[in-house]
């Protein structure tokens, strides 16, 4: 494993801790990228299924596929079919997954793909490279619908004016397009901490890539996979994801409010299917200065218990 990944993977130390991964055991990784955990996984000896929607990361994972010796397997297909994937390759179950949610540091600097407005390029945003494009959404959809990805996902106050922007400058096919009109809908001026431009874009490539409900879908096939003890590690980058795996963990691991004379205790649930919850972790002063885009990773860890997966009427509402 002597060949370095292009770009530095999040926690990576803490994620392996998490992991503990050990040799002749057998893990997924929900989202290869450039390789990053995967890499540091193989080191211990172990398997890896590794799974990316993107074909630029399936293609530029065949060299370690080949480095590795047969011990990492590539998926083109979403970490939310984890389960049947791996039930076509005659594996019912793994000691560990892991999930790197979000758009990775490739799929940024390429200013082709459209998911950065730092350098213009066509308005895409598409993971999958296939399906509907940045573009496609907002030349087509109407106000309303805009206003409410953009608050919905991109957390944006203003979502209706600069829905309202969009839907004025149609057509808009570049990146650079799309942020000069939400930074004049907004306002902007040099020296300004967060480009106003930034929740939008975040917003449009959430909806357009279903990654809410692909996190949702993919910690419920994590448990379905998940032996006995078999570790859980989730890496997200904002409050949005990060609410998403910290419910999820405090349902399946019981540790939802007790009643009070206010508020009976709710009916008995099914059992816990995580323990050892721990606390999430952040990256220190030293990994910031090296890898800045880790300013806002969240790394939440867990380990399988023995009881059935929870069926999906069992979830929270």
């Amino acid at each position: 494993m002597s060949q370095p990944a292009p770009h530095i993977p999040v926690l990576l130390d803490e994620v392996i801790l998490g992991l503990a991964p050990q040799a002749g055991e057998v893990h997924v990784d929900g989202t290869f990228g450039a390789g990053g955990y995967t890499r540091a996984i193989l080191e211990t000896g172990a398997k890896v299924i590794a799974f990316d929607r993107d074909p630029d990361a399936i293609r530029d994972g065949q060299g370690l596929v080949a480095e590795s010796g047969e011990r990492l397997t590539l998926v083109p297909e979403r970490f939310s079919r984890m389960r049947q994937a791996l039930a076509d390759r005659n594996i019912a179950e793994v000691d560990g997954v892991t999930l790197d949610i979000g758009v990775s540091s490739m799929q940024l600097d390429q200013a082709e793909r459209g998911f950065s407005f730092q350098s213009d390029g066509p308005l895409d945003m598409r993971m999958s490279q296939d399906g509907e494009s940045a573009a496609d959404f907002v030349n087509t959809a109407d106000e309303g619908e805009i206003a409410d990805v953009l608050y919905h996902y991109g957390e944006e106050p203003k979502s209706r004016r600069v829905a309202r922007a969009i839907v004025a400058a149609r057509p808009i096919e570049r990146t650079g397009q799309l942020a000069d009109v939400v930074r004049k809908a907004l306002g902007h001026h040099p020296g300004m901490k967060k480009d106003p431009a930034t929740r939008t874009f975040q917003a449009i490539r959430i909806h357009l890539n279903q990654e809410m409900q692909e996190l949702e879908e993919g910690l419920e096939a994590a448990e379905q996979v998940l032996k006995e003890g078999g570790r859980l590690a989730v890496v997200t980058f904002h409050s949005l994801e990060d609410r998403i795996v910290k419910r999820f963990l405090k349902e399946r691991s019981g540790s939802t409010p007790a009643g009070s004379r206010h508020l009976p205790v709710a009916a008995k649930g099914p059992a816990p299917t995580f323990e050892a919850v721990a606390k999430a972790v952040r990256p220190g002063e030293a990994e910031l200065k090296r890898n800045p885009r880790a300013r806002s990773a969240t790394l939440r860890v867990a380990r399988r218990t023995a009881a059935i997966a929870w069926k999906r009427e069992g979830l929270a509402q």
